[in-house]
């Protein structure tokens, strides 16, 4: 690789990076070319985007980034992949399932909405975290179950109320 294509490399890299929300860092090395395409397939069905990239050419990304990727830049050796995702939770939920038929991929590290998570052990956390659109469902289904209540409550008083009424009425 030339001067100019590593320049041209990190250029892209940083330009990618600047509107990325959701970062996994992944190994995948060791994973034979059966297991790669399955892997491949997974993340497109996923809307994920998988790519391999150089440790030092992303290092120098993070760092001509306006972003702050704190610690990810020393999870940086052996094979990097990375796997970009508009839903923060989607690439843990493929690697946990993709595990269960091979040990790879192994997440180094995550930058999900400007959190950084780092390790493998960590894939659960991600995994747990809920996207916007089911955080957004969750304080819907908050505010309409006092509502709920209240007009249950009315619906069901109502004729409690009625039958109250017509029995002190009747005395």
């Amino acid at each position: 690789m030339t001067k100019e294509q590593k320049a041209q490399e990190i250029q892209d890299l940083t330009e990618e990076l600047s509107s990325v929300k959701n970062l996994y860092l992944t190994d995948i090395a060791g994973l034979n070319a059966v297991q790669t395409t399955a892997l491949r397939r997974a993340c497109f069905k996923a809307n994920i985007r998988l790519s391999i990239v150089k440790n030092t050419l992303l290092a120098k990304a993070m760092e001509a980034s306006d972003k702050d990727f704190g610690d990810l830049q020393d999870v940086l050796k052996g094979n990097t992949s990375l796997m970009y995702s508009e839903v923060g939770n989607t690439p843990a939920k493929l690697i946990k399932n993709f595990r269960k038929k091979s040990e790879k991929p192994v997440l180094k590290g995550a930058y999900i909405e400007e959190s950084i998570y780092i390790g493998d052990d960590q894939i659960d956390v991600l995994e747990s975290i809920k996207s916007k659109e089911e955080l957004i469902g969750d304080v819907i289904a908050l505010l309409q179950s006092p509502a709920k209540n209240v007009i249950s409550a009315l619906q069901s008083g109502g004729s409690n109320l009625s039958g109250i009424l017509k029995t002190l009425s009747e005395r």
